[in-house]
């Protein structure tokens, strides 16, 4: 546990402390993780050769009946780097867009032995977001199926790489596309970056990140301390591959000599499969999104996942605590990219269950080599038991962003710990103005630099952190934070959209849902909300795509003439101004049919919803499917699987699917 930091004028001046200030006894909200193991750590693709050079015929990767070792990935990797070593060099983007697979494994490792930086964008991060992106960055190249990158890059020069291409998410050819020759000079990653990753963006273009090697592999030595993980292990390749929690399991794993075991894309929606699929694929160690978990802490935990002995739970605030029959060790932790994937963490045990209490768990205490401040607006250290604003320092900080004034604002210096004063300036996360961003008038030892994360924390006694919210006007939507700003630049593309603006809603349950409004442009009057939903893909990842576009012909306005934010979400939190569907929508007939319907109108909060509509068109995303089916199951008794949700035209096929599950069913039991 963190010792508590307590001021007082009865002992020199400490490193928290500043002399000549008014006496101060209170315990401050400021902790320290422990010092990471071993000192100086080793760096990550040398403990990756080290497992080569061990064990080369231990198994790095199980997918299926598929298994590569250690000394074939590392053989691969080196054709790769053979294939690409004119082409690719040291500090160079490499965008990768390739799904949980062996092959994105090696491409990982052949682009840290390149000494390039490993850009994961996912399998379809949607063309014009991609497009974005290589406008913005100076992408060296993007490797993936040649048939799913965008136009300039299908034409570009290809380079063949002798990737695996077995496996549940495999694709066909990999190419390394030659980023086309450029006039301008786009952004860099800067010196000493690992990886970067994309972060959602106000101007409607995602934010680039870089993160240094030392700061993952000081979170990888306490993911392995922590876990025990180990050769003989499996470690689950499961999070989004444009998810920075990705990089964690998958150099765990690497690092560690256990096995990785890609998912299957199905497990990610279902959680009945989920749980299967980790029985079934023996994972001793996992990672996974809140939104996923949850709902099976709602349920009994499976009896047989005993071999599952340690789950890192993230991305969003978690609402519920594990009961007395989980068998696995659940970790909640909590980090924005910015602070590389994990800065505290919350371990809960079966055997502490009673203990932990009611409510939601608190998100810990800082990981090793991390130091946590909890401050006021003024960006002084508040007393433990206040809220306040979390930043965030230690030697798990990212570089910074690839546009150095956006790290100057978020990323800043210490303060003088005599003056007060800093080198560098923050703008405020709530409001937009420039504010000193640094722990006015203390030195934190050891920590230079702090982040500003713009959540609002509060330490309780014992060092342990709550959190309470958002300070600004980013939201998490399925475990991903978005900025509403983003999304309405992005429906603003449209020609039909003059103006749009995004609210955040919560249900009832607590989940967040987007919901856009739209002023349309007079010669586009016609317009429907679901014909921009349909386009507004394109430009968006999953979680960002709004559940519903409502058009308005105005907006309403607060007394400063501002449009009226919070009307608009509470409107977007009441029914649908469209109201109950149109007077010749079929009505549901059968008992499948109001299941099916009733929860999918509540799911997306759109009462408009029809038999007629298809699940994914009228807003359905991987984690409303996830709970879709579990409701379906509840109420009817009837297991179907995700394949069977998705495949189908129509939500009225799926009902079809529900009723004659449950005819059979009876016959059965007749």
């Amino acid at each position: 546990m963190t010792q508590p930091t307590t001021l007082s004028p009865a002992r020199p001046a400490g490193p928290f402390e500043t002399p000549g200030r008014p006496e101060r006894t209170e315990l401050l909200s400021i902790a320290h993780g422990a010092k990471p193991s071993g000192g100086a750590t080793a760096g990550v693709l040398a403990l990756f050769e080290e497992r080569v050079r061990l064990a080369p015929d231990a198994p790095a990767v199980i997918d299926g009946s598929h298994t590569w070792t250690y000394g074939q990935i590392d053989a691969a990797a080196d054709g790769v780097v053979t294939a690409l070593r004119d082409r690719v060099g040291t500090g160079d983007l490499v965008g990768v867009c390739l799904d949980r697979s062996a092959a994105l494994v090696v491409a990982a490792v052949a682009i840290a032995r390149l000494g390039a930086v490993y850009l994961p964008l996912g399998p379809r991060p949607g063309e014009r977001r991609l497009a974005a992106v290589t406008e913005d960055l100076d992408v060296a190249c993007l490797v993936g199926d040649p048939a799913l990158l965008p136009a300039r890059h299908r034409e570009a020069e290809h380079v063949e790489l002798g990737l695996p291409r077995e496996g549940v998410n495999a694709t066909g050819a990999v190419v390394a596309a030659l980023t086309p020759a450029r006039t301008d000079c786009g952004l860099r990653a800067p010196g000493g970056a690992f990886y970067a990753v994309l972060t959602s963006g106000s101007t409607g273009r995602p934010k680039a990140l870089a993160v240094a090697e030392p700061a993952l592999a000081t979170l990888l030595d306490w993911y392995r301390a922590e876990t025990g993980l180990a050769p003989g292990d499996r470690q689950s390749l499961l999070i989004g591959v444009a998810f920075d929690p990705h990089l964690m399991e998958l150099w765990a794993g690497l690092t560690s000599g256990a096995a990785l075991v890609p998912a299957p894309d199905d497990v990610r929606w279902d959680t009945a499969l989920l749980t299967g699929w980790w029985r079934d694929s023996a994972i001793s160690v996992a990672v996974a999104a809140t939104p996923m978990v949850e709902p099976l802490l709602e349920q009994p935990w499976p009896r047989d996942l005993t071999g599952l002995r340690h789950l890192i739970v993230g991305g969003d605030r978690m609402r519920r605590r594990p009961g007395a029959d989980v068998t696995t060790t659940v970790h909640n932790a909590y980090g924005p990219a910015e602070a590389t994937v994990v800065t505290t963490v919350h371990t809960m045990r079966a055997a502490g269950a009673e203990a932990e209490g009611p409510g939601a768990p608190p998100i810990g205490t800082p990981v090793p080599g991390v130091t946590v401040v909890v401050t006021d607006a003024e960006g002084r250290p508040v007393a433990r038991g206040e809220e306040g604003e979390l930043r965030i320092g230690g030697s798990g900080l990212a570089i910074g962003y690839l546009d150095p004034a956006l790290t100057a604002r978020r990323f800043t210096t210490r303060a003088d710990a005599t003056t007060g004063t800093s080198t560098s300036t923050s703008t405020d996360a709530s409001t937009g103005t420039d504010a000193a961003a640094h722990v006015t008038g203390f030195e934190l030892a050891g920590t230079d630099r702090l982040y500003r994360t713009g959540d609002r924390v509060r330490m309780r006694a014992d060092g342990v952190l709550e959190f309470l919210g958002r300070l600004d006007e980013q939201v998490k939507v399925s475990g991903v934070r978005i900025e509403p700003a983003e999304v309405e630049a992005a429906l603003e593309q449209d020609p039909a959209v003059l103006h749009a603006v995004v609210t955040a809603p919560r249900t009832p349950d607590g989940r967040t849902r987007l919901v856009a409004y739209v002023r349309l442009a007079a010669d586009h009057a016609a317009t429907s909300g679901d014909a921009l939903l349909t386009a507004v893909r394109a430009w968006l990842p999953e979680q960002a795509v709004p559940s519903a576009v409502r058009v308005v012909d105005t907006f309403p306005l607060d007394a400063n003439g501002k449009v009226d934010r919070a009307e608009l979400t509470r409107q977007a939190a009441g029914p649908d101004p469209e109201g109950a569907p149109a007077a010749d929508a079929p009505a549901p007939s059968t008992p499948g049919e109001r299941i099916v319907l009733d929860a999918v109108r509540d799911l997306l909060g759109r009462p408009g919803t029809t038999l007629a509509d298809n699940f994914t068109e009228a807003g359905g995303t991987s984690i409303v499917a996830a709970r879709l089916l579990t409701i379906i199951e509840r109420e009817s008794g009837v297991r179907l699987r995700a394949p069977q949700l998705l495949r189908q035209p129509d939500l009225r096929a799926v009902a079809a699917l529900v009723d004659s599950r449950r005819e059979a069913a009876r016959e059965a039991g007749a």
